[in-house]
């Protein structure tokens, strides 16, 4: 088959590009990343079809950051949104520093993917979540159904909804349907003379867990899996895989699949106690694998190996750049790209690129979903202030309140169960060094003012009632 694969000339025009994040969809959360308990035969057909990523990671492990730095290219002290909400989370008494003041949205006016694309004669169009500003109309998008300041559904999953972009439906509709139905009229009705950027930005399964009654009792009566058994996130992401589906029947109705460059990812990583992502440690919010290493297919019939897989690590940063490649646009030379273009692997020419680093920067805090999480460094947050790095198979995780440092192999502990920093300093020291060096490049904020606040003792008594003691070393 890799002989069938052609190369995207100019001959075949710029390519029609539907972008589909899911929210909060964990790495191990689709049938082709493993799981046995939901089900997902539309995104599992896409795999069929396409190209999985098995090292594909978020630019951030929480929503908002996530999401700016996908659609302007940028690594996140670039765009300095680093959190959601407030950066001083959880107890006062726990911070042992003042964190760095947080940007809640994009300034209007700031480049984004739409906007580069439109002004290339793209039609451009967003259906679902935004979080990144009050209205994507700003930035480039030509349609809005969906998309505000809010992190999840207002008012849940069934109409009416309450968000002012988005006319209610009759009570009752279903949302993530609501949203695959959008994107089909917009298909059907789009002008053929254009070419297309469609991004649909799926609430689901984000918080609150809500789905429809017969699909939730469909999977109470399923045996759970080792690591899957929640029946109504399980729904949740069968109502998503069914509107993948009926969008991809769609775009082969209209024939237009041979010519769009469809890519399906995730924000961010899951939540344990809602969906395990073992063998990854952490979750979302955390920068343990579990919080940043998310599903990812791309499909682009004819440029993509049907069935074929690539184990080169990946990053959201990559998909401006690819779009544009893909549709063959120019980057403007005022806002430069953290990111590269994926296009040469789809193309499987000339093999993978060299090897590079990806970086991680979270000067701020984030309270734990529930204390005494042993898939964090400590109980009482999901990540304190740091940054990290992945390089080749090592990563390194880096903690500003202590300095401490964290080492992994991941070709051979991706769960990060064994902190190699104290036996191999050489490389914890090369890649800190690596990573301070880009902090400079980038102007990244290093939080180091003492918090007033701080109570030693509260600490230690907060770690000693959940965990027997102020351990704050992973294994």
């Amino acid at each position: 088959m890799a002989g069938d694969v052609r190369s995207a000339g100019e001959e075949a025009g710029p390519a029609n590009i539907l972008f589909i994040n899911a929210d909060d969809l964990g790495w191990a959360d689709a049938g082709f990343m493993g799981s046995a308990f939901y089900e997902t035969p539309n995104l599992d057909r896409l795999a069929s079809e396409g190209m999985v990523f098995s090292n594909a990671y978020a630019p951030a492990a929480n929503c908002a950051p996530s999401r700016a730095s996908v659609y302007t290219g940028w690594h996140i002290p670039r765009h300095r949104i680093f959190t959601v909400m407030r950066s001083d989370r959880g107890r006062p008494e726990h911070r042992r520093l003042i964190p760095t003041e947080n940007t809640p949205y994009l300034p209007v006016g700031t480049l984004t993917m739409a906007a580069m694309l439109q002004e290339a004669g793209y039609a451009t169009a967003h259906f679902g979540k935004w979080h990144v500003s009050d209205d994507p109309l700003d930035f480039g998008y030509e349609v809005n159904l969906g998309g505000g300041p809010n992190g999840h559904p207002p008012a849940g999953y069934f109409a009416p909804y309450g968000m002012p972009s988005l006319p209610d439906g009759p009570e009752g509709e279903y949302l993530t349907d609501r949203l695959g139905s959008e994107v089909i009229r917009f298909l059907e009705e789009r002008d053929p003379e254009r070419p297309f950027f469609v991004s649909l930005q799926l609430y689901s399964p984000h918080t609150p867990l809500q789905a429809k009654e017969e699909r939730v009792a469909y999977f109470e009566a399923r045996t759970p899996s080792a690591l899957h058994d929640h029946a109504v996130y399980a729904a949740m992401v069968s109502h998503l895989d069914e509107n993948v589906g009926r969008i991809l029947d769609v775009l082969d109705e209209l024939g237009l699949s041979a010519s769009t460059l469809v890519l399906f990812t995730s924000d961010n990583g899951g939540i344990h106690e809602i969906s395990r992502q073992a063998p990854l440690r952490g979750e979302k919010g955390s920068y343990y694998e579990g919080g940043i290493r998310v599903p990812m297919v791309v499909r682009w019939p004819e440029r993509v190996e049907p069935g074929s897989r690539s184990d080169v690590p990946v990053i959201g940063t990559d998909f401006l750049p690819t779009f544009l490649e893909a549709g063959g646009v120019d980057a403007p030379e005022d806002h430069p790209l953290d990111g590269i273009s994926l296009v040469p692997l789809f193309k499987g020419a000339g093999g993978p690129p060299p090897e590079r680093a990806l970086f991680w920067h979270f000067p701020v805090y984030l309270q734990p979903f529930r204390q005494g999480n042993a898939e964090s460094r400590d109980p009482l947050f999901r990540t304190r202030p740091g940054s990290a790095i992945r390089q080749g198979r090592w990563k390194l995780i880096e903690y500003f309140e202590d300095g401490a440092l964290e080492l992994y192999d991941l070709e051979h502990d991706p769960g990060e169960r064994r902190n190699l920093a104290r036996l191999m300093p050489g490389k914890a020291e090369e890649l800190h060094a690596t990573l301070a060096a880009w902090r400079e490049e980038t102007g990244a904020p290093v939080p180091e003012e003492a918090n007033p606040l701080f109570d030693a003792e509260a600490e230690e008594q907060a770690l000693l009632r959940l965990h027997g003691g102020p351990g704050s070393e992973s294994p």
